[in-house]
């Protein structure tokens, strides 16, 4: 097996590129979303499981700054001294754009109010779940991201690497003749082929791989969410059915989550190599 693609997302829930190489340490990606939304008028980091039209939005880092194409095409930079002011009138709400905190604040990363009173009515909104479908296994996620927005020093929804094999996506093609099968759905970090055929990363869970001067660790499978029917452009509608998939059929999982046990450098075409 071998790494086949690597992404990049310098802000987090908008569209990222692929890249040939990526530095990792133990919270992630360096520079991978460096970048959030805060929403000014609700409170607290969003990503696109709440403002779902983020997934519209595409980032490039440009050295230490961020250009952002907005669904008009026009772009903005993060250096601009009106960023923000487009970016919510991009998105009809009031928001910030905001970088990782470098003093470690804790009040960057706490959870904004609820939109629902209801915990089931929030949680099958932000799962994409119909009222006859089950909720994931929260164990799988750290249990820090019970009060803050992602794991404080990260803007990560949980784990660092979220790992995919092309073995899943033919299997996803396969499954779903008539949907829109396109990697900018799921956000992977790290991309490998030569897997055996079907969903092969469900039972990597435990193991460990040396991955160019880098050595991860293969958590639990990924529970996906509402952010993989999001529109991102018209050739990528939205798509409901790709969700039904994954939870009727795919026990609500897709890719597989992974820590950094060793840091160093991966690169396209690198051995994946189980120790």
């Amino acid at each position: 097996m071998h790494v086949s693609q690597l992404w990049s997302y310098p802000v987090k829930s908008m569209v990222g590129g692929t890249v040939d190489s990526i530095e990792v340490t133990p919270l992630g990606i360096s520079g991978d979303r460096h970048w959030a939304i805060r929403d000014l008028e609700r409170g607290g980091i969003r990503g696109a499981k709440k403002i779902g039209d983020l997934m519209k939005f595409t980032a490039v880092r440009t050295g230490e700054a961020v250009n952002i194409t907005l669904p008009n095409g026009a772009v903005v930079s993060s250096n601009d001294a009106n960023v923000n002011s487009a970016l919510s009138e991009a998105l009809g709400i009031s928001v910030a754009l905001e970088s990782l905190p470098a003093d470690g604040n804790l009040q960057h990363f706490r959870r904004g109010p609820s939109d629902s009173t209801d915990p089931m009515v929030e949680l099958r909104g932000v799962f994409g779940r119909d009222e006859d479908e089950p909720l994931p296994d929260f164990s799988v996620f750290p249990p820090e991201v019970m009060e803050f927005e992602s794991p404080p020093g990260t803007h990560y929804d949980c784990w660092p690497l979220l790992v995919m094999t092309t073995s899943a996506v033919q299997a996803l093609r396969d499954a779903l003749p008539e949907s829109v099968i396109d990697m900018r759905r799921f956000r992977p970090s790290m991309v490998i082929d030569g897997a055996e055929a079907g969903h092969p990363e469900f039972s990597w869970k435990g193991r460990m791989a040396s991955i160019g001067s880098a050595v991860i660790e293969f958590l639990d499978p990924c529970p996906r969410c509402v952010m993989v029917t999001r529109e991102i452009n018209a050739d990528i509608p939205q798509d409901r059915s790709i969700l039904r998939h994954i939870v009727r059929d795919l026990n609500q999982n897709l890719g597989v989550y992974a820590r950094i046990v060793q840091p160093g450098a991966i690169s396209v075409n690198d051995s994946v190599i189980f120790q």
